[in-house]
């Protein structure tokens, strides 16, 4: 398995100003790279781009420890509709798909080249191109009733600056969210349950927001989590590295 590796100044905000003049220059001659990963024993061919500008050319690590949280815990995906931000390359989207049969769909911020190479890295891996959504968090969404009753991403917090943007789009999705009728159809209604995740009996509330986020230096993540709180949301940490917020 090949994990992408990255600069631990990537994670400061003024990174950004840094990198300017760079990034314009490299945008000019986009280039690709295709690489094997390793998802829970699936291999998965995945192109990602030398370089773009949100970090959306990588494979986190936390991506491939998520995967296999989910893996474990496969019974909080088997019926859901499923919105993933931040896909980046697709990879785990795609990962969930062959893996659970299950209905997803990606989305990142408005960037015709990202929702091709999601679509490409689809049909390489023999999966139907999945549904995607570009949007720009902080931004109105694209959709106005959504249904998903689980969202996920893994290793969005990198850009401080964009916490209350993102903390605007989680709250839109989470608040409006609107029964999907072939939910209803099959029975699973119910907005509260107890469920068992990684061993422990707890009760949650759908829709659903599972994120992977490992700890970083300088810990600037809490102010999204106290973030969160404010809007009225509910923040729960319920694995080594995965949280769960809901809307109260």
């Amino acid at each position: 398995m090949e994990i992408a590796l990255f600069s631990p100044s990537s994670l400061f905000v003024e990174e950004e100003e840094e990198r300017d003049v760079e990034e314009a220059d490299l945008q000019d001659h986009q280039q690709y790279v295709e690489r094997t990963h390793t998802f829970s024993g699936m291999l998965l061919t995945i192109r990602e781009f030398s370089f773009h500008q949100f970090n959306a050319n990588l494979l986190w690590p936390g991506t491939f420890v998520f995967g296999e949280w989910l893996s474990e815990n496969k019974h909080l995906l088997e019926g859901k509709h499923i919105l993933e931000l931040g896909s980046g390359t697709g990879a785990l989207a795609i990962f969930i798909r062959k893996s659970f049969g299950v209905d997803i769909t990606t989305s990142d911020f408005d960037d015709k080249e990202l929702e091709e190479n999601i679509a490409h890295n689809c049909k390489i891996n023999e999966v139907n191109v999945l549904p995607h959504i570009r949007h720009t968090w902080g931004e109105d969404f694209p959709v106005s009733e959504p249904y998903w009753d689980l969202i996920i991403a893994s290793d969005i917090l990198l850009y401080v600056k964009q916490y209350s943007n993102l903390v605007k789009t989680l709250s839109f999705l989470l608040k409006s969210y609107k029964q999907n009728k072939s939910n209803e159809l099959a029975g699973s209604s119910e907005i509260r349950r107890i469920v068992t995740v990684s061993g422990e009996e707890l009760q949650l509330q759908k829709p659903l927001f599972l994120m992977s986020w490992r700890r970083r230096i300088g810990g600037e993540e809490v102010s999204f989590f106290s973030s969160c709180e404010d809007a009225g949301l509910v923040v729960k940490h319920i694995g080594s590295r995965v949280y769960c917020i809901s809307h109260s």
